[in-house]
């Protein structure tokens, strides 16, 4: 008699698991649905007649297609130019940041100094002064050294990141001493040990920081509009707004113009996801 009703508690206990798990998983559904549909109200919109773009009740799927006009109208702007100013600076930008917080996380987690942790916590300081406080002195400083104005200039300013320091530091603290102790005595330098034992086994954090860099140049705004003056060099946020300010009662190009921006971010996201993920499962297994 007692088993038999443990096992109506355990199948009663299950049943109220199922339904609890179903329940949040269509919460999560609903959720979900409603962060999507400015993102696919925009796809929507971007192949629609302008007519139709504000047709109510929504038309998710077009009744009419306009799509190569559409983002035939666009590409044939100086858009292509933003685009291509955008990849330029994004990219650039990217690798140079992975360099020099690799090699800065690298220096603080595996060299002995005097002044290691003084310095480390001096640099960690900066990132607590907002952005918009260094400005004005970022301003008149590439106004002297002749960096105004230029892809350069804008490629420099996000090429020191203290949060990819910092965050590459705590993977590279997760290498044993023991690899590096051997390499040393097979005769490798620092520059060797970095490049060719510590760098590869924290790749997948190094591939979220660069996904994460991207994302952040590729949308940047600030930057561009504080930095840059010359339109031939805007990026691609400057670029959008310039277009808007061109066609902003045509809601279907400016459609068009946002979902051609975002196409790279998907792409890049695709290809690093598997990275993420597994940056992400060495920060949960090493903390």
């Amino acid at each position: 008699m007692g088993e038999l009703l443990k096992r109506r508690r355990n199948t009663t206990m299950d049943k109220n698991q199922k339904l609890k798990k179903t329940l949040l998983t269509l919460v999560m559904l609903v959720v979900g649905i409603l962060f999507m549909s400015p993102f696919l109200w925009m796809i929507s919109a971007s192949m629609k007649p302008e007519a139709d773009v504000f047709a109510y009740p929504i038309q998710w799927i077009p009744q009419h297609w306009n799509v190569i006009e559409n983002y035939k109208a666009v590409w044939e702007t100086k858009f292509s130019l933003y685009y291509w100013n955008s990849i330029k600076v994004s990219v650039l930008t990217t690798a140079l940041s992975v360099l020099l917080s690799s090699m800065a996380a690298y220096a603080f987690s595996k060299i002995k100094f005097r002044g290691r942790g003084a310095l480390f916590v001096l640099i960690l300081a900066i990132y607590m002064i907002p952005s918009q406080a260094i400005l004005v002195p970022q301003f008149l400083l590439f106004r002297w050294i002749g960096l105004f104005d230029s892809h350069f200039g804008l490629i420099l300013l996000g090429s020191f990141s203290v949060l990819g320091t910092f965050m590459l530091r705590q993977f590279y603290l997760g290498i044993h001493d023991e690899y590096m102790e051997s390499a040393r005595i097979d005769g490798a330098g620092h520059i060797r040990i970095f490049w060719s034992i510590c760098t590869p086994l924290v790749r997948p954090a190094i591939a979220t920081y660069a996904i994460l860099r991207f994302i952040w140049t590729w949308n940047d705004y600030q930057n561009p509009l504080i930095f840059l003056r010359t339109k031939d060099l805007f990026t691609l946020p400057l670029g959008i707004r310039s277009f808007a300010d061109l066609n902003g009662e045509f809601y279907s190009l400016i459609m068009a113009a946002s979902v051609s921006a975002i196409v790279p971010l998907l792409i890049i996201f695709i290809i690093g996801q598997k990275q993420v993920i597994e940056g992400i499962s060495m920060g949960g297994v090493k903390g």
